[in-house]
């Protein structure tokens, strides 16, 4: 596991509070477009945004992209994603519903990645 200069943590999944979740891709595309390294976690019912195409259909509208597109500006720009292993098995998911890309981290790793990082940001 690589560490980065940022790292932000969602908590909601596409049942939860969707204001959260695209301020939370906002923000890390804004750091990768400043050339930052960026981890986004998934924990908690965010890991259920690790599986293919979940941010399908989440816009919360103006003056924010659709998830989707973020996400995928995010990726395009190097950014990862890290899906908490616990609570991917919490949430009834298996490694094999997740989107290949992403990387399946323990809780230890996310000590790791957020005690090595310049900044952070945790959406709860």
């Amino acid at each position: 596991m690589q560490m980065t200069d940022f790292v932000a943590t969602l908590f909601d999944g596409p049942k939860g509070n969707l204001s959260k979740i695209t301020i939370g891709l906002t923000m890390a595309v804004n750091a990768a477009r400043k050339g930052h390294s960026c981890t986004l976690i998934l924990m908690a019912d965010a890991v259920l945004l690790g599986t293919p195409n979940a941010t399908e259909g989440i816009d919360i509208g103006p003056a924010f992209k659709p998830a989707s597109e973020l996400l995928n500006e995010y990726l395009d720009l190097g950014g990862h994603v890290a899906v908490c292993g616990s609570c991917m098995k919490h949430n009834h998911l298996t490694e094999s519903d997740l989107d290949p890309r992403y990387l399946l981290i323990t809780g230890g790793d996310v000590i790791d990645l957020t005690m090595n990082a310049k900044g952070t940001l945790q959406i709860a």
